[in-house]
Formats: C-alpha cells, structure tokens, sequence
C-alpha cells in the first residue's frame, strides 16, 4: 500500500507530519511512484521526479499548504534556491519571491535541519544573505514562523501573510480568546513552553544581563492575568463547547510519523463558528507598535497583575529586559495559551527555570499531576477539612485539593464565598522562595486572589518565630500564617498542628547536619538514644508530616523506594507502623521523575491512629499497588494516549491525556490503582471513604 511509504520513511527520523492536514497527505500518498524500491513522487513544483525522503515529504507537504493554504502561485516558489555566502554557494529548501520583485526573496522555509536549534541558525544565515523578512522552519511536527528585525533578532510571528496580504495585516490583525485557541503554539506548533523558553533563552535571555528566572516569571505572571481578564469570553467558548457534538474520529486511518492531534484540529473547527465581535482583544501582544510602546503595555499590565495578585513581587517591581529583547520574548509568548486547567503547561516551564537553580540540587521535582490527582483521588478531601503541604513546590497538591473541594478546574468566572472558604483551609509551606512565589500565582488564581502558600522552612520550625517578625514577610504572607497560626495544637508552639490531611513530595537528597535541628526530632536519635551526626531530609519529613496531622487524619509522602524494603530502615518503618496505620504504598514508575532523577519512588498513605476514626490495631490489611505505566519515556516526555488515528487525545477540558495507570483520569483511561484502593478502602470501611 502507498500509505505504508510515508510510514515508512519517516520510521526513525526526527520528522512528523503533525502540522498537515489528512488530505494532503493522501494526496501526496496517490502520487508515490516505486522505482527499484524506492518511492518517488513528481515534484509539485519542479515538476520532475524526485526520490522522497523525510525532509523531501516535508517539504512537498508544505508546498501544497503554501499554495492550496496560502495562496501563493507556484511560479512565485522555487526549491533548492542558490544562497551566495561569499565565495560558497548554499541551497535555500523553500523560497517564495516577493509578488512585485520577482527576483527578491520574501519567504524561506528550512525542512532539512529536523531540530529546531541547527534549523533556525541555518535559517537565520538564509535570511540575513538574502535580506528576506520572514522565515519559517519546520520538521513536519513543529513549525516556527519569524520576522528577521535585523540580523541579531528574530521576532516570532502567528502565521505568515497569504499571498493577498502584507506582514503588517498579521501583526494587528484583532486577537482574542477565540484567536488563542485556534493559534496555540503547543498544539499548533509541536513545542512545549520549555521548548518556546530555551529557544527565547538562546535568542535573547542568555546575553540580556537579566535574572531569567525573574524575568521570564514577570512575563508569564502578565500573560496569566492577560488571559484572565478574558475569562467571560473563555465561559462563552466553554458553554458553546459543552453543547457542540465533536465529530468522532475513524478507527481505520493509521498514524503518519510519531505524534497527531485530530482533537484539536475538531475544536479548532468548532471556534470558528463562534463570533468573537464583541470578545476582549487580548492585550499581550506584538502588534507592531515601536518597541518602547510595547513595553510601555506590558509594564502597564504588569503592573495591574501584581495589583490583582499582591505577594509574588514587590511593589517596585519593573520588567528588567529591554525593549528589544522584551519584544522577541512577548512575540514569543503571545500565542501560547497558558491558562491551561490542570497547569501541566506551566509546571513543565516552571521546573525547568527553577531546577537550573536551586531546586534540583535539594532533590525536590515537580509533582507530575497525574501522580498528584491519584493522591487526591484517594485521600478524598471532604469540605470543610484542612490539607497542608509541606514541601509545596509549585503547590500541585494543594491546587488540585482545590479542584476536588470545589469541583472544578480553572474555568469558572469567579469561585463562590463558600468555595472561597473551603480554599482558605488549604496550605502550603516550602524554603525555596522562587517556587513559593510560582506557587502564590497559581494558587491566587485557584483561590480568587488569596492564598495561604507560605515563605518557611518545615524542618526548622524553631526559626519560624525570627521570620515572622519580619515586616516585609508579615506584609505579604502574614494573612496566611495567621490562619495557620489557628490550626496550632497549642498556641505559641510551631511543632504540632491538627491538619486533616497532608500531601507531600518532600525533598530526599542529602542530608541534615545541624545538630539543632537534628535534636528536635526523634529519628534524628539511634537505638541507644544518642543523636545522630546526619540524617535523611526526607527522613526528618515523615516525622514532620506527621506532626502537623491530627489524630484521625490522612497522609500521601512521596518516598525513595528504599526506605520501604533497605534493612538499615526498619527504625523508620516501626516508627511510623507506631504513629499511623499504613494504609497504602504505590510504588511509582522508574520513569515518573525524569527527565530530572531516575530515583525510584513510591507513595505512602497513612492514617494516625485515632480511637474514633482510625482505632489501633497490630494487624490490619495494607493496600498495595505497583505502576507499569509512567505517563513518560525514558527521556522524560510525557506520552500521550492516542484516538484511532494516531493523534492525541482530547479530555473535556481540552487537555492532552497522558497515558498512564494511576488513575481513569474521569473515565478517559481504564481504571487504575486509584479506583482500586477506593474499592478497596469502601470493603475495609476506612473513616474518610463510608459515604
């Protein structure tokens, strides 16, 4: 069959076909021709057979998009264009020639180069020999568009002009929240927000003499509150969704190359229908005013996030980067839809910045959240209870505690007075103050702008009392130690707490060595009772968590999997056996961490014995469950379950499913370890899952 060709060829590249629609490539299919073979095809636009490879299939795809897409003649593009380069002449893939000089090139495509690094430096060198304003590269599953500014900078664009438009029409054309589905860059484009920020970190970021982490946050904290000002329109789009039936896809057509997407491409069809006239025009935009201007807007609007938002920076806080460099990055930005519900998006971007400083080095990752809902799912948070975590992070545990107790994602308005409450019962606590500042974000907005994400150190609690007199922490985060202060078992104490339930994925590299802190707990002791000179960060946290939980309460830790089975641990496990009864461990995949650590991990599920709710007993049944499926590869991106197709699916929200056994994501995935602990906690009647 001519459809195994293109199957074929692309098998073991680094192309994709992604970005074409099904009917061109089955167009393309039709006209294979096998020689000896080996499959050719007549070139559409040199009109002479040519042998296909990856880039060749590429290249003729993005031809017919030009013309059939685009608009643009075929005599105004030519393959394989000679580019001088002083003495040395190279091949331009794609050129199209400008409508009224039809020897100046006006568009050059790059297909070759299938990584995006190697493919826009190439791409670069073609533009600024020719003087050409737009480039495009492209590997059939990404695709970037630029405008060359001037040889140093390269502003990304939407799209490119068709033929009967000008670079300019694309710049102001109107953009709303409509407009942002339809042109996500990470669907659209193939690229994770980590891809979108290396690629701004090796344009601009790297030589700007700026914090990156500062500034990229600053930039991100604008665009969510940007996005978040359209949230009437996102609830008009959201209601004409829900009543739209999405065409089914067919199970008979096969994939071509690694990753497709025909859910996005159905729920981009069905927003074309809506009329956006009367829709916010999205303010964090390029739109081709002068540099200064541009950051004049985003500072404005900066400005009015941090009003929104207060905690995260302080009230002098100015945009650092330049109008040139502020200009590459927000081109870069302005199409990426970041007000994704369940915050895969940003978390990825976030851990990125934040493993390059600290964080890494402590040994604390980023929770995956389909590692977060199965501990939520399990733990069932009831309204009215009160959840910390203490070792936050980006504060997934939390946020999605949130999401349970209020019964939906980020896609509401504005969260009810009731809801409002039950979000205030919810904490977190981490010593990094860059992810505590992450954290705040996302939990101002799950929390309808406060929040009890807090600036301590959990192991240290002796220190907390010098914190809190500080004037300038009190300012931003005394409202929430307030009520945390509340939650004390005795007051002017900062040890113990009556928490119902606590979620944490603790850091677990390296270990403690301050004797003052060792001295406070009672696993820093050996059997003779002398104290330990060092002990297990995540060691110190069991005794912690279990601190902060009263009798009766729950808790999920993250743990490295030899504390469940090394010999030299069983002091551990009998302290905790005496503490709690262990309801379940869940050992995680060796994937599940990467691309950071391959640590295997497992989870913990405890209960504090309690005489009424949890009553102590020497034998009991434990629930044990193992994950086969990571939701990543070996490298550490995630994987994605597919429709019939090939292309990844769609949950309600518009998500992409990651392919995973933790749980049955709201009946998207077959049911996993988490419906078969709730099975199973409802047979041993646990206290939190009788009703």
């Amino acid at each position: 069959m001519n459809e195994s060709w293109i199957t074929k060829i692309l098998q073991d590249s680094q192309y994709n076909l992604l970005i074409f629609k099904d009917n061109d490539i089955k167009s393309l299919e039709k006209k294979i021709i096998v020689k000896k073979d080996k499959p050719y095809v007549n070139c559409i636009i040199r009109e002479k057979e040519v042998q296909l490879k990856p880039e060749e299939i590429v290249r003729q795809l993005y031809a017919i998009k030009l013309i059939n897409d685009y608009g643009y003649p075929k005599q105004r593009i030519r393959f394989e264009h000679p580019v001088r380069f002083g003495r040395e002449t190279k091949s331009a893939d794609i050129v199209v020639f400008d409508k009224d000089r039809p020897t100046v090139e006006y568009i050059i495509v790059e297909v070759k180069k299938p990584k995006l690094k190697d493919g826009k430096e190439q791409l670069k060198s073609y533009c600024n020999a020719t003087g050409a304003p737009i480039g495009i590269w492209s590997n059939g599953g990404q695709i970037s568009h630029y405008n060359r500014k001037d040889p140093n900078f390269f502003e990304d664009i939407t799209d490119i002009p068709k033929a009967d438009q000008t670079l300019e029409d694309i710049l102001k054309e109107r953009f709303t929240w409509r407009d942002l589905i339809i042109k996500d860059k990470i669907p659209n484009e193939g690229k994770s927000l980590k891809t979108i920020i290396t690629e701004m970190e090796d344009e601009v970021l790297a030589n700007a003499g700026v914090d990156v982490f500062e500034e990229v946050f600053k930039l991100i904290f604008t665009k969510l509150y940007d996005e978040t000002k359209s949230q009437n329109d996102r609830t008009v789009i959201n209601f004409f969704l829900q009543g739209k039936k999405l065409p089914k896809v067919a199970e008979s057509i096969p994939p071509y190359g690694k990753v497709r997407n025909r859910g996005f491409e159905d729920i981009k069809k069905a927003v074309q229908d809506i009329d956006d006239s009367k829709f916010r025009v999205l303010e964090f935009r390029n739109t081709g005013q002068s540099e200064g201007e541009l950051k004049k807007k985003i500072q404005r609007l900066f400005d009015e996030a941090r009003k929104k938002w207060p905690g995260v920076f302080p009230e002098e806080s100015k945009i650092d980067l330049s109008p040139s460099h502020l200009s590459i990055c927000v081109s870069s930005l302005q199409d990426v839809k970041l007000f994704n519900s369940n915050l895969q998006v940003i978390d990825e971007a976030f851990e990125y910045l934040v493993s390059k400083s600290s964080k890494g080095e402590k040994g604390q990752y980023f929770t995956p959240r389909h590692v977060i809902d199965m501990c939520v799912k399990m733990l069932n948070p009831h309204k009215g209870e009160y959840m910390i975590d203490t070792a936050a992070g980006s504060c997934g545990f939390t946020v999605h505690t949130i999401f349970q107790l209020t019964g939906h994602l980020f896609e509401t308005t504005e969260i009810s007075q009731e809801e409002k409450e039950d979000v205030l019962k919810v904490f977190g606590i981490d010593f990094d103050e860059k992810v505590v500042r992450v954290a705040r974000t996302l939990n101002l907005i799950a929390g309808d702008g406060e929040t009890n994400v807090l600036h301590l150190n959990s192991l240290d609690y002796d220190r907390w009392n010098e914190t809190t007199k500080n004037e300038d922490w009190l300012l931003t985060y005394g409202a929430g130690f307030k009520r945390l202060d509340a939650l004390k078992k005795a007051k002017g104490q900062n040890k113990e707490f009556l928490f119902d339930l606590l979620m944490a994925n603790p850091p677990f590299a390296g270990d403690i060595k301050e004797s003052r802190i060792i001295h406070k707990y009672e696993l820093g002791y050996n059997g003779k009772n002398k104290p330990k000179t060092k002990v297990g960060r995540d060691i110190l946290f069991i005794e912690r968590n279990l601190d902060f939980i009263k009798p009766g309460g729950r808790l999920a830790i993250v743990l490295p999997q030899g504390r469940f089975n090394n010999t030299s641990d069983k002091e551990i496990r009998e302290f905790i056996a005496d503490k709690a009864r262990i309801l379940a461990v869940v050992g995680l995949h060796g994937n599940t961490f990467k691309p950071h650590t391959g640590t295997k991990t497992s989870v913990l599920f405890l209960q504090k014995w309690d005489d009424k709710l949890c009553p102590k007993k020497d034998d009991y049944p434990i629930f044990f469950g193992v994950s086969e499926k990571a939701g990543k590869d070996n490298s550490g991106e995630y994987v994605y379950i597919k429709n019939g197709d090939g292309k990844p699916k769609l949950d309600k929200y518009g998500h992409f499913i990651v392919d995973h056994d933790l749980h049955n994501h709201n009946g998207e995935l077959a049911n996993g370890i988490a419906e078969m602990f709730i099975e199973w906690a409802r047979k041993e009647k646990l206290s939190f899952w009788k009703n």
